[in-house]
Formats: structure tokens, sequence, C-alpha cells
């Protein structure tokens, strides 16, 4: 890891500065995969942070040099992609002898994107996930970030689309990946 990046969990205070880099990070780098109405519907609807993984501390910022770079997280929670907004009624816990963990809400810095940074953050909530017991890890990929997850040795096992308010389809891909 270069020596100028830090992961740690992230915290309440960190929400706001979070929301905003998720916003910059959905609308910019979604560009050449959906129309802006579909990033757009995705921010609005889908993207955010889901404060329940803050609280079980499975929530990482990168920072450089004290800026927030990228922001991510594993859960051993039943919900498998969303923030707040997009949850409803008790987020109950995953079963690590029987159930994957799940990769969460990963977003980079438009400007730091193609640095390495989502493949750090996810290596780290790999072992994260590991050290829990998991043995499998699975999500809901964007199609921007189906390639980081590809290239990771994560592999599509479903492609589905998020029927959003107003007309809007937006597809995903539910990818799975053994852990070592």
């Amino acid at each position: 890891m270069d020596a100028s990046l830090t992961i740690r969990c992230a915290k309440e205070a960190d929400i706001a500065a979070m929301q905003a880099l998720i916003a910059r990070s959905a609308i910019q780098l979604s560009a050449s995969f959906y129309t802006p109405e579909q990033a757009q519907a995705l921010l609005t609807h889908v993207f955010g942070v889901d404060t329940q993984l803050i609280h079980d501390q499975t929530y990482f910022v990168i920072e450089e040099q004290g800026r927030m770079q990228a922001c991510g997280g594993w859960s051993k929670r039943k919900t498998l992609f969303g923030g707040d907004q997009a949850k409803h009624g008790v987020d109950g816990l995953l079963d690590p002898a029987t159930e994957a963990a799940r990769i969460r809400a990963f977003f980079v810095e438009p400007s730091a994107a193609r640095r390495g940074l989502g493949r750090l953050l996810l290596e780290h909530c790999s072992t994260q996930a590991q050290a829990a017991g998991y043995t499998v890890l699975e999500l809901a990929a964007t199609m921007p970030g189906e390639p980081l997850y590809l290239a990771c040795g994560f592999q599509v096992f479903e492609r589905f689309q998020l029927d959003l308010p107003d007309g809007v389809i937006a597809p995903l891909s539910r990818m799975r990946k053994l852990l070592a």
C-alpha cells in the first residue's frame, strides 16, 4: 500500500463527506455505462451510505493526505445493496457457515479513479470478512464496477435490472467469489 494512503473505519462524522463523494463518483464514473437519467435515479433511490455498516464497523474510507479518496465495505447483513434510503425493515445477520458476506457501496473519487483504490479496498474487506469466518463474497455490481470485480476474481451469476421511479431501468450484475 502506498504510504500516503490510510484505510480506517468510517464514522458517523464522515457521512456528509461520503455522500458527496458517492454523488461525484456515481455521476462522473457512470457516464460511459449509464445514461444521465439512470445515474441520477440510482443516486437518488439506491446509492448512499448504509449507516448499519458504520455501526458494524465494516465500512471504510481510504484517505490520502487527509482527503477522502474512496469508501466501501463489507457486510454480515442480508441486504445486498443500497443506502439507508433503500432499506426497509430489520437487516438480519448472515450465517458465515452457509451464506456469503456482502461487498457493499464501493465509490471512488473520480480524480482518483484507476489508481487501484477499489482493489485495495476490496482486498481489505475480503481479509476482514474472511477473518469473520466467511468463505464466499457476494455483491451487486453496477456496470462501472463490474470490470473491477471481474479483474479481482468475481464471477457474474445473475444479471438483473432495477425498475426505478419514472420508468428508469438500470442493469446490474450479481457476482460471487470464493475466498481462498
